[in-house]
């Protein structure tokens, strides 16, 4: 072979090399290496254990290479993996897609995890004790707020046992710190951030026994009050003024209605006392007119604000999730030294509860449009958004529905993988059946003293039920109607969470830190990690090892916490 036609050879057979390689995917971020004790499980768990173990794993996948200024973490309450695939094809099908090629917003970050959701005393966990991991950095038991693990009941044993959320530590930080939610303020989520107290069920000081009061527990809802003045969440958007209204005074909404405090404490007026040029809002109009407000408390329902379907949206109205995001995030964006949010889409979970798949759904599409929101108001450059969930429910996704099929619609298509068909697929009575079902909850078909035999109606309480005779028959019922509950398998009044994996989807400075499968406080870490503000103030408390991680569990009485 002449010289140069073996050079040429060469330079083409490069040339092709370099066209159809891979290019090499870009490096991991450094990890910083924590040890930590082996210990017996669940015997060996202690806080302090827990903390480490979370902090070792966020900063072994390079979670200190973070600069964040600003973090936002969406929470949707209960969405499951089977939530967000059915929810991104009904989203596109309202485009007038076939809905299956679709994304929602979240789905387009570019790093994403597992969270494992078990609680400390619990395989299937709750919304206290996951929030609890997912805002203090620690596992603990089904029912917690901002406490480690123990007895849900021990008032007393608690009070040793309080723990610091990024919360509480971004405002000892300097930071400005909000809280968005679609249910009440004290409900377990948004509660979990800035209360401590062994029972979730403790938002009002009505639901407090006398035991636990005298031990020197105190309801969740006065707790919002336990920052300095001045300091504290600046931006507070959701619902429940009954917990936070005295027995006294009527509510501004409903007239049929009063506070549900037995102190006779009006903390709205307190918060006000405390946050000098704020405002107290509890509509639409007057949310709009509380914008130049230097720190806004919005309770648009005197219990959970209403689902999105159901939602008055004129003046006295309430706000969705979209505009509480945005104004939020254009409110705190004031402050030079950065933020952290949580928005909860809360109502997610209800719908499942209460085995409406519709609203499961249509509230997490609501969810989408707030991420997108977000996305559009700050920059990845600055800015972590983690977009994560709780807890699973045990919503399915069966059958064989051709391409397209309408996702709250009954399954069109074969009854198994082999076959080919377009007309409804037939169980083995012969009767269509729906793409989503629920494995249990209200949806069952037999009788109760509420609702006949046969498909149930949202919004269905069953205080017992008959046993199911057969399936009901599906043929001319509207199955994408929003108040169409969904089959049950097993007859339960409210239908359970699930204790499978859930997702984690991020973008910004730190969001590569979030692969693989994650115990779900590693969230926590990864957050402080990421935020040179956070750690900081960690480090400056003497928590920190010598790499400069945050690897003991703080005091929060170090941080200005009571």
């Amino acid at each position: 072979m002449p010289r140069h036609f073996a050079a040429v050879s060469a330079l083409v057979a490069t040339l092709l090399l370099g066209c159809t390689s891979v290019p090499p995917r870009s490096a991991e971020p450094r990890g910083w290496t924590v040890d930590v004790p082996v210990v017996a499980h669940p015997g060996g768990e202690t806080a302090q254990w827990w903390y480490r173990s979370g902090a070792a794993r966020a900063a072994g996948n390079g979670a200190m290479a973070g600069r964040a200024k600003n973090v936002i973490v969406f929470l949707g309450d209960g969405m499951s993996l089977t939530t967000v695939a059915a929810a991104r094809i009904l989203e596109g099908q309202r485009a007038g897609r076939p809905g299956e090629e679709h994304m929602l917003s979240w789905e387009h970050f570019p790093h994403t995890a597992f969270a494992k959701t078990y609680n400390t005393d619990s395989q299937t966990p709750d919304s206290a004790g996951t929030m609890t991991a997912i805002g203090t950095g620690v596992k603990s038991h089904k029912g917690a707020i901002g406490v480690s693990a123990g007895s849900r009941l021990d008032c007393a044993g608690s009070q040793g046992r309080q723990l610091l959320s990024w919360l509480r530590l971004a405002d000892a930080a300097g930071l400005a710190s909000g809280i968005v939610t679609t249910t009440r303020l004290t409900h377990a989520t948004p509660a979990a951030l800035y209360a401590h107290s062994p029972d979730r069920d403790w938002e009002v000081d009505a639901d407090l026994p006398e035991s636990a009061r005298a031990a020197g527990c105190r309801d969740i809802a006065q707790q919002l009050l336990d920052f300095a003045p001045g300091h504290g969440p600046t931006v507070l958007l959701g619902g429940g003024r009954g917990q936070f209204l005295p027995a006294t005074e009527r509510d501004p909404e409903y007239d049929g209605k009063v506070g549900l405090r037995l102190d006779g404490r009006h903390l709205p007026r307190e918060w006000l006392q405390r946050h000098p040029g704020s405002a107290f809002v509890w509509n639409n109009a007057q949310l709009r007119e509380a914008a130049g407000a230097d720190a806004v408390l919005g309770l648009f329902e005197f219990d959970h604000m209403q689902y999105g379907h159901d939602r008055r949206s004129d003046d006295a109205g309430e706000p969705d999730l979209e505009t509480m995001t945005r104004f939020a995030i254009e409110r705190l964006s004031r402050r030079d030294g950065g933020y952290v949010l949580l928005v909860e889409s809360g109502r997610i979970d209800h719908a499942s509860h209460e085995g409406n798949a519709y609203r499961a759904l249509d509230e997490t599409v609501a969810m989408s449009r707030a991420v997108q929101a977000a996305v559009e108001l700050t920059s990845s450059d600055d800015t972590l958004i983690v977009v994560t969930a709780d807890h699973s429910h045990t919503l399915g996704f069966v059958g064989y529905p051709r391409r397209g099929n309408p996702i709250l619609g009954k399954v069109r298509g074969p009854a198994d993988e082999d076959g080919a068909t377009d007309e409804y697929a037939r169980d083995m009575l012969g009767l269509p059946y729906t793409t989503l079902v629920y494995a249990n909850g209200p949806g069952y078909a037999g009788a109760s003293a509420r609702q006949p035999a046969g498909t149930k109606r949202h919004l269905h309480h069953p205080g017992s039920f008959e046993p199911a005779h057969g399936r009901p028959d599906l043929r001319e019922v509207d199955t994408g109607h929003p108040d169409f509950m969904q089959e049950a398998l097993v007859p339960l009044k409210s239908e359970s969470h699930g204790g499978d994996d859930v997702g984690i989807w991020a973008r910004g400075p730190g969001s590569e830190a979030f692969r693989g499968t994650l115990e779900q406080h590693v969230v926590h870490h990864v957050i402080v990690q990421a935020m040179p503000r956070l750690r900081e103030r960690l480090c400056a408390a003497g928590t920190c090892n010598d790499d400069g991680v945050p690897v003991d569990l703080p005091d929060p009485a170090d941080f200005g916490a009571r």
